[in-house]
């Protein structure tokens, strides 16, 4: 089975609910979707938000490099996605990369006949997801945890980062608000500086929160890695982990964090994921899987990924939520906050129809 085309395009898709992160404010996604279709009609699907803000990535650069390979992946036989790997290093862009990746894994599985969690080798089958509470006041927390909670999702992902003092009463009215069975987890995207976050641990410390996600900006990790150990173990690296080489360098001691978020998008697909959750795994560092806002195409493909690797422990895949629209359907279900693949195979996507 050849690759007779690759096809590539953008879309602008509005969120139902547009949320605010100590960066900046979001209310649409800027996705790129992919198809790569084969001579017999099967077809891969693959899809990416680049951001800015991130990684410097740009929905029209990553689309710009994709239809610069177009007619070198075409005629290509299907094959397992290692079989492309100089194609896909010519392509600069982290979207552009995840979305062809996405593509090949898909194909690579359908051709095989298994969900791809299979062929990567299956360690899980269920986790619950958290669901995220962007920046807001007191009562925009409350309300929207109340909608969460009402869906069964047990993990709540509180955003923080712009007013410390705001943020404690958040967290201290929510964790009233919920009791302890809800876990609540607090993501201050570099908002913070080492003072402000001492202080919202000290505020903080009877709330059990589960960790507390790239506090700081990504030039005082010299200083993060001064903290105490006690407190660095519960700090996530997301901003500071883009691939392999940042892995590394994060899991050496002294450590700045004890897990790592890892996300598609940044790091290129999923093959540069894996290889980033197995580092994890030799350190002895557990990982979140997480995700933009983004098609079920790429939520599902960080599940297959998630669900392939021991060292997963949580994960952040909500980012489908509040899409308007969305171009795909299937892939996995998610049920009272839990997650879980179909038995479909590749990635167990379908396109939309008029896609």
């Amino acid at each position: 089975m050849k690759i007779a085309r690759l096809d590539v395009r953008s879309a602008d898709v509005p969120l139902t609910r547009p949320y605010a992160v100590a960066s900046h404010a979001t209310d649409a996604a800027s996705m790129l979707l992919l198809r790569l279709v084969t001579e017999g009609r099967a077809v891969g699907l693959g899809a990416a938000t680049p951001e800015p803000e991130v990684n410097g990535d740009t929905r029209d650069g990553a689309v710009a490099e994709l239809l610069g390979i177009a007619d070198a992946i075409a005629g290509r036989a299907v094959a397992e996605p290692s079989a492309f790997s100089s194609l896909l290093a010519q392509l600069r862009s982290p979207g552009a990369r995840m979305a062809l990746d996405l593509a090949l894994h898909d194909l690579w599985a359908q051709a095989v006949g298994k969900p791809l969690v299979d062929l990567l080798g299956r360690a899980h089958d269920a986790l619950p997801t958290s669901v995220t509470i962007g920046l807001g006041d007191v009562a925009m927390t409350l309300r929207e945890a109340d909608e969460y909670t009402v869906r069964g999702f047990t993990a709540l992902k509180v955003k923080i980062g712009q007013d410390l003092g705001l943020d404690v009463e958040r967290l201290v009215r929510l964790r009233e608000h919920v009791g302890r069975g809800v876990t609540l987890r607090v993501d201050g995207n570099l908002g913070y500086q080492p003072q402000q976050l001492l202080q919202l641990l000290r505020a903080t410390q009877a709330l059990d929160l589960e960790f507390v996600e790239q506090p700081l900006p990504c030039d005082r990790i010299d200083a993060q890695r001064a903290l105490p150990a006690a407190i660095t173990a519960m700090l996530m690296a997301d901003e500071s982990l883009h691939g392999e080489d940042d892995a590394r360098a994060l899991a050496a001691p002294p450590r700045a964090f004890g897990s790592f978020n890892i996300k598609l998008v940044k790091c290129g697909g999923i093959r540069p994921a894996r290889a980033i959750a197995a580092i994890a795994r030799d350190h002895g560092l557990p990982v979140m899987w997480g995700c933009m806002d983004e098609s079920r195409i790429a939520i599902a493909a960080a599940l297959h990924a998630a669900y392939s690797c021991a060292a997963t422990r949580w994960l952040d895949l909500d980012g489908h939520l509040d899409l308007a629209h969305d171009f795909a359907t299937g892939g996995f279900t998610l049920e009272r906050g839990v997650l879980r693949l179909g038995d479909g195979p590749g990635l167990g996507v379908v396109a939309a129809a008029g896609w």
